[in-house]
């Protein structure tokens, strides 16, 4: 039998890990701060799953939470598939808390002023978002469907979250006016820049480059068990201040990844190499090859 894939699996040290722990604490508690502080009280709106919550909640006055936790369901199925189940139990954890927060912690409206409330109710829900994602996980579905769909319909990420955001800001436009619709759109720009600046500014396909001793337990690595296609360059390593004249031949192992499976890959090769070198570069669109592992049947 073959050597079973790393997403079939849960990395329970990644998972209690307590930095990851307090990235998804503080990230749920912000985007609950954002949603009742701000957002909800005012019936200015996000995009994804957050955006469709707040609309139906104030179509039909059921508690928002269960819109929240309802819709995030399949979403977290498809990760679990398609990304892993690590990744599942992290996102998980973050849509939970989120709900609790919503149901039970009470906020009072931080202020009136309509252009306070889209510009702060963006930067501190993007900024639990994004601290959610640096987990390892996501805090909405919208990222999930994004990633599952693109080789699917053959639009890329950003046209696909586009495209799944137009309907939910028609949806407030006739619902709530179209003001409220237009300073939710503020809130939704001031979101995604906040969730980048946190991310490091990671775009939804990031290369990651790889310089190891051990290069040829990284390739199995990520080939045989990430399910990775990889690109190798013949290069050379040294070259510092001091010893300009040493220098070793060495492999640079780069692969395109979505921005979800940047943490993951890193623990990966630390755990094989602690002293591999690891740079990565932003990239906006990537085709072809093996851009995200297969789904293993089980």
């Amino acid at each position: 039998m073959g050597k079973k894939n790393r997403n079939d699996i849960i990395n329970w040290d990644h998972v209690w890990n307590v930095k990851n722990l307090l990235q998804i604490l503080i990230g749920s508690a912000m985007a609950v701060f954002a949603m009742k502080g701000f957002m909800i009280p005012n019936q200015f709106m996000d995009g994804g799953v957050t955006g469709i919550s707040i609309l139906l909640h104030e179509i039909s006055h059921i508690n928002i939470s269960i819109f929240i936790l309802v819709f995030n369901l399949p979403f977290i199925y498809l990760g679990y598939k398609n990304i892993g189940k690590t990744f599942a139990v992290q996102t998980s954890l973050a849509v939970i808390l989120l709900t609790l927060g919503l149901l039970f912690v009470n906020i009072q409206p931080v202020t009136t002023d309509r252009l306070l409330i889209a510009i702060f109710g963006g930067i501190l829900i993007g900024t639990g978002v994004g601290l959610v994602i640096r987990s390892g996980g996501v805090l909405d579905g919208a990222e999930v469907i994004a990633v599952f769909t693109r080789r699917r319909i053959g639009f890329s990420n950003s046209e696909i979250i586009m495209l799944f955001n137009t309907f939910i800001f028609a949806g407030a436009a006739f619902h709530f006016g179209l003001e409220t619709a237009m300073y939710s759109l503020i809130t939704y720009y001031g979101a995604t820049r906040a969730t980048d600046y946190v991310v490091d500014g990671i775009e939804q396909y990031t290369a990651i480059n790889i310089i190891s001793a051990h290069h040829e337990k990284v390739k199995e690595l990520m080939v045989n068990e990430l399910g990775k296609g990889i690109t190798v360059y013949k290069g050379e390593r040294g070259y510092l201040p001091g010893s300009f004249h040493i220098k070793t031949d060495c492999e640079i192992i780069v692969a395109i990844v979505t921005r979800l499976e940047i943490n993951q890959i890193q623990e990966a090769v630390i755990a094989i190499d602690p002293k591999a070198f690891i740079y990565i570069q932003s990239i906006n669109e990537a085709t072809g090859g093996i851009l995200k592992a297969k789904a293993h049947a089980k």
